[in-house]
């Protein structure tokens, strides 16, 4: 299959953890849900799929705004690596560690603007680059669509949805 980057790996190539200490990164804790139809993560064979996710604050309130009114591309970038940062810690809860993830396979960016707003792409890859720096080139980056909304919940300025493939626990 021509330009596909498809490879199905039993295990990383890359170390996720050390990466992580490496670069300082901080992942916040995610307290548990309470009871609701909604659940974090889903494994599924080799695939890990996480709910879509919002930015919060260290003490749990929402981070709100949106894109082309009172938030500029460099505040929905930041929102959108806040999100990545939640992923991280979601997978490394239902996983043990970040080393099982073997890639990134779809990442799905949802962004809340105005009608006139276009740079979704730029706003997602906040998200994309925290991953990338987390899983490396290849593993980091997956297939990727990024949209605009008339909203999303809470008055969210993203919110981001990302399946990963697994490896086995080493």
């Amino acid at each position: 299959m021509a330009g596909s980057q498809t490879q199905v790996q039993e295990n990383p190539i890359h170390h996720a953890e050390e990466q992580i200490k490496n670069l300082k990164i901080d992942l916040p804790v995610i307290p548990k849900s309470p009871a609701s139809l909604i659940v974090q993560s889903v494994l599924s064979g080799d695939l890990l799929f996480l709910s879509g996710q919002v930015p919060m604050s260290p003490d749990g309130k929402l981070l709100v705004g949106r894109l082309g009114a009172d938030m500029d591309v460099k505040q929905g970038q930041e929102a959108a690596r806040n999100v990545g940062l939640r992923a991280l810690s979601i997978a490394r809860t239902e996983l043990g560690n970040l080393d099982r993830v073997v890639r990134v396979v779809k990442v799905l960016g949802m962004v809340n603007c105005t009608p006139e707003f276009t740079q979704m792409p730029s706003v997602i890859d906040g998200f994309s680059e925290m991953l990338t720096q987390v899983f490396g080139e290849t593993a980091g980056k997956g297939a990727r669509s990024a949209v605009g909304m008339a909203s999303l919940p809470g008055g969210v300025p993203v919110e981001v949805e990302v399946i990963l493939q697994v490896g086995k626990e080493r």
